[in-house]
C-alpha cells in the first residue's frame, strides 16, 4: 500500500497570486499613464508583492503529515524542520473545524490527539477534511482506506 500525503490546500494561495498580479497589471496602468517621467525601477515596487503568496506557498509545501504502514509521520519547517512521528494506532480523536469560508470552498482544519501526548496535531486548510478524517480513523482502527491513497494538496 502506497503512503497518504496530506498537504495543505493552494486554493488561498492562487486567488494571492491573482490578487497580486491584478494589482500590479494596474500599478503598471498607473504608472503608464500618469508617472511616465518618473524611473521605470518604480514598476519594481508592486513586484515586490509577489513574496506575500511565495512565501505562504513555500510554508504550505514544506507542510504535510503522511501516513504509512502503522505510522503517521507530520512533518512542517523550510530551513528548520520538525518532524513528529506517532503510531497511527494511538490515535484517539481527530476533529474538523471550519469557518464559513472554508466551508463555501470545500476545506477545513484537521487536527488529531494521539495517546500519551499532551499537544494536538494541527493542519490548517485541507481539501475535503471530512473524508481525511474517516481515512485517519479507519487507519487507526486497523481499517483499508475507503479510497486509493493519494497525495492531496489541493491542485
Amino acid at each position: 500500500m502506497s503512503d497518504l500525503v496530506i498537504r495543505p490546500t493552494t486554493k488561498f494561495i492562487r486567488i494571492g497570486y491573482w490578487t497580486v498580479f491584478v494589482l500590479c497589471c494596474l500599478a503598471v496602468g498607473v504608472y503608464v499613464n500618469s508617472f511616465s517621467d518618473q524611473p521605470a525601477w518604480l514598476l519594481v515596487l508592486p513586484a515586490l508583492l509577489f513574496l506575500i503568496p511565495i512565501r505562504a506557498h513555500l510554508r504550505q509545501h514544506f507542510t504535510k503529515i503522511t501516513i504509512g504502514g502503522d505510522k503517521l509521520r507530520y512533518e512542517v519547517g523550510i530551513l528548520s524542520k520538525t518532524t513528529r512521528m506517532d503510531q497511527i494506532s494511538k490515535i484517539q480523536d481527530v476533529r474538523v473545524d471550519q469557518t464559513v469560508s472554508q466551508r463555501m470552498m470545500h476545506i477545513g482544519d484537521l487536527s488529531m490527539e494521539t495517546a500519551g501526548e499532551t499537544s494536538r496535531l494541527a493542519i490548517p486548510n485541507i481539501d475535503d477534511p471530512q473524508q481525511v478524517a474517516e481515512d485517519i480513523t479507519a487507519a487507526a482502527q486497523g481499517q483499508s482506506m475507503k479510497r486509493k491513497p493519494q497525495a492531496r494538496d489541493g491542485l
